[in-house]
Formats: structure tokens, C-alpha cells, sequence
């Protein structure tokens, strides 16, 4: 959803933007072929009551309420219940970053100014100087969101957030018992692990060898068979720790 424009809602100052997506999706895409002739295979939008194939124009949104029984509403209906702050980013509160647990966050994305605005670059230096995260509420096509604003090397970055009855967070589980041996040994574990979070160092390994293995049917190679690697069963903590320890 590159170049997307928006405004922000600060009190009665209207800042545009443009919302920029910084996460891609890194996932080779795949197609459903026909094993026999290797054609696409297409669906279809069918109806089994009526027996027919049905165009777009047709079809209405449906909720099930009862088993077998709906209420249907159509595009227009579903359009007239759109937020007020569909077309803008509307700014609710401030408050500290560190009360929002990290769960909230769902997809992120930077906001920059289409042009030189004195009003972006001051609510960019408000956010900078206040050290607080705004709390605002906008829509994303036809969903509606509330999201975060704060700064970031110099930009906007905006997360949206989950509704807290999304979250779902199980009860902590029964405690159990742990020697001063375990315990130490544990912690030395994770000193040999230790390190600073990179994450050019951090690679898709599964979608590395999807395109490798691409690569080799391209050029009619077979495809290696993976050996799979044979952890040993350790039913001793202690033990365990000592082999992590061994090979880390």
C-alpha cells in the first residue's frame, strides 16, 4: 500500500502523509497446477443452491447467526458504518512507551510528509523531545485500527495495535522446583550465547532453499534429500545443560 496519503489529527492541525510499508513478505509464491497437463487451476465463485457460477456483482456479505440462517449486508450498507477517522490518523493521548506490552504490535509502517511541512517536522520534534508514544485511531481499507505513533531515526513510525480482547494470554503455568546447580548452569548456557541482536545475521533459511531447489528444477537437477538432524534424548537436566555447554 505504497503511497497511500493520509493526514494526522493533531488537535486542530492537519499534518498529510504518506504511508510507506516496511515490512515485505518474503514468502515464494506458489500456484496450483493440474498434476496431468500442468495448467492453472482457477476458482470459481459457485453456487450450490442455484447450480451456477456467480459474478462479483452478485454476491452480498452474509453473517451467520443461526445454523443455516443469515443477515446479509452489501458494500454500501458495510461503507456507511466506516469510522469518522477513515481518511485521517485522528491523535487521542500520549503516553510512555513502556506501558504498552510488546504483544500489542501488530503490522508497522513509516510515515513521511509528501512535501516540506513545518507542521510534520514540528509533531516529528514533539514526538522526539516528549518521549512519548501518541495513541490514534484511523482505518486501513475497511478496517478500522488503533494505532501508535512515535519517532524513529528521524520519521513516523506507525504500528497498529490489537484490541485487547484479541489478546489472549494464557494463566502462568505451575512453578516448578530448580536446583542452584541448574540454575548456574543455565546462566553460563546463556553467556556462551550471548551476543548483540543483528539482523542482517538472521536469514529465511526455509525460503533460501525453496529458491535454491527452484533454481535446480530451472536447470533439471534433482533435488537433494535432507538429513535430518538426530537430537539425543536427555532425560537428566543437569546433564543436558553439560552437553549444551560441551558443544556451544
Amino acid at each position: 500500500m505504497a503511497n497511500v496519503h493520509s493526514a494526522i489529527s493533531f488537535g486542530l492541525v492537519n499534518i498529510p502523509i504518506v504511508y510507506n510499508p516496511i515490512i515485505k513478505n518474503n514468502d515464494t509464491s506458489f500456484n496450483q497446477l493440474h498434476k496431468k497437463c500442468g495448467n492453472r487451476i482457477h476458482y470459481q465463485k459457485y453456487c450450490e443452491h442455484c447450480k451456477k457460477i456467480v459474478k462479483e456483482v452478485d454476491l452480498v456479505k452474509g453473517y451467520e447467526y443461526r445454523s443455516g440462517e443469515y443477515v446479509t449486508f452489501t458494500k454500501e450498507e458495510l461503507a456507511n458504518m466506516q469510522v469518522d477517522s477513515k481518511d485521517t490518523i485522528e491523535i487521542i493521548s500520549f503516553v510512555p512507551a513502556n506501558e504498552i506490552d510488546p504483544f500489542y504490535y501488530e503490522k508497522s509502517y513509516i510515515l513521511t510528509s509528501p512535501k516540506k511541512s513545518k507542521a510534520y517536522s514540528l509533531f516529528l520534534e514533539v514526538l522526539n523531545k516528549s518521549k512519548k508514544v501518541a495513541v490514534a485511531k484511523t482505518s486501513i481499507g475497511t478496517k478500522f485500527y488503533y494505532v501508535l505513533l512515535r519517532f524513529f531515526e528521524g520519521n513516523i513510525l506507525m504500528s497498529t495495535i490489537y484490541f485487547e480482547e484479541e489478546v489472549n494470554i494464557p494463566e502462568a503455568t505451575v512453578e516448578s522446583k530448580f536446583t542452584k546447580q541448574e540454575l548456574d548452569l543455565a546462566l553460563e548456557l546463556v553467556n556462551h550465547l550471548s551476543g548483540h541482536f543483528e539482523p542482517a545475521n538472521y536469514k529465511d533459511d526455509y525460503q533460501n532453499q525453496i529458491k535454491e531447489a527452484i533454481n535446480e528444477k530451472i536447470e533439471g537437477k534433482p533435488i537433494k534429500k535432507k538429513t535430518k538432524k538426530i537430537r539425543p534424548s536427555m532425560k537428566d537436566l543437569v546433564t543436558s545443560l553439560q552437553k549444551s555447554l560441551e558443544v556451544s
